[in-house]
C-alpha cells in the first residue's frame, strides 16, 4: 500500500536525481546534441516519426515514460506535449482496438466465472468514461498495460477515447516537464536569471503536487466503486443501463 500510495513521487524523484547525475558524470549534453541533430536532419517528418515511435512502443507494452521525458527534452514543453498526447492517445486506441476485436469474446466467457472481474466489468460497463478517467489517473495501472485491458471490458469507445484523453494530461505534463527542465539545464545556465531558474523547479514541485492530489484522490474513487459493484448481478436486478459498444 505505501509502494503504491508514493510510488509516482518515488519514482519523479529518482528521475530527477538520474538527471542530475547524468549531468555531472556523463556526456549528457554531447547526446542531447546528437539527438538534436538527428532530429533536425528529419524535419518536417520529425513529428510524425515521434508518435508512430510512441504507438508502437505502447503496442509492445514498453512503458512510455522515457519517451515522454525525451519529447519535453527534444521538443520542449508545449511542443512536445502536443506530440506525446497524440502518440500516448493512438497507442491507447490501438492497443484497445486489438484487444477488443480478437479477446473481448473470449474474456466475456471466462468472466461469467469471475465474480470479482464481473463487478469489475459492470461497474465499467455502467459509468465508462468515470472508471477509465480514475484508472488514468491512478498510478496502479499501467498505460500499456491497461490499454489492452479496457478493451477487453465493455466500455464504450467514445468513452474510452475521451476519458483517455483527460486522464493522461497530468502523468504527460509531468514527465514532459522534467523533460523540458533537462532542456533549459542543457542549454546552460547563463540563458537566465536566478529567479527565472527557481521558479522552473517551483513549478516542477507544484505539477509533482497535483498529480499526487490527483492520484491520490482517484484510488479512493476507484476503491469505492469497486465495493459499490462487489454485490453479485442477481441482488443488483439487472435493470442498469449498460454502455454498449
Amino acid at each position: 500500500m505505501l509502494r503504491t500510495r508514493h510510488g509516482k513521487i518515488v519514482l519523479a524523484i529518482l528521475i530527477i536525481v538520474a538527471i542530475g547525475i547524468g549531468f555531472t558524470f556523463l556526456p549528457v549534453r554531447e547526446w542531447f546534441a546528437m539527438a538534436e541533430g538527428r532530429i533536425e536532419r528529419l524535419g518536417a517528418l520529425a513529428p510524425f516519426v515521434f508518435v508512430i515511435a510512441y504507438v508502437v512502443l505502447a503496442l509492445v507494452l514498453i512503458p512510455g515514460s522515457a519517451m515522454t521525458i525525451g519529447a519535453g527534452t527534444i521538443f520542449g514543453l508545449w511542443y512536445g506535449a502536443a506530440l506525446v498526447i497524440i502518440g500516448s492517445n493512438l497507442g491507447a486506441l490501438a492497443a484497445f482496438l486489438l484487444a477488443r476485436t480478437f479477446m473481448r469474446q473470449k474474456v466475456a466467457e471466462w468472466a461469467a466465472g469471475n465474480p470479482k472481474f464481473s463487478a469489475l466489468d459492470r461497474a465499467i460497463g455502467r459509468e465508462g468514461f468515470k472508471m477509465v478517467l480514475l484508472a488514468r489517473l491512478s498510478p496502479v495501472f499501467p498505460y500499456t498495460m491497461l490499454n489492452y485491458l479496457l478493451g477487453l471490458t465493455t466500455v464504450r469507445l467514445v468513452s474510452y477515447i475521451s476519458a483517455n484523453v483527460i486522464g493522461m494530461l497530468p502523468g504527460t505534463f509531468l514527465y514532459i516537464y522534467i523533460g523540458a527542465a533537462a532542456r533549459d539545464a542543457l542549454a546552460g545556465g547563463s540563458h537566465g536569471s536566478l529567479y527565472r531558474q527557481i521558479l522552473k523547479y517551483v513549478g516542477l514541485l507544484a505539477t509533482l503536487i497535483v498529480v499526487l492530489l490527483v492520484t491520490r484522490v482517484a484510488r479512493k474513487a476507484i476503491a469505492e466503486v469497486e465495493q459499490d459493484n462487489a454485490t453479485p448481478a442477481d441482488e443488483r436486478g439487472d435493470g442498469n443501463a449498460r454502455e454498449v459498444r
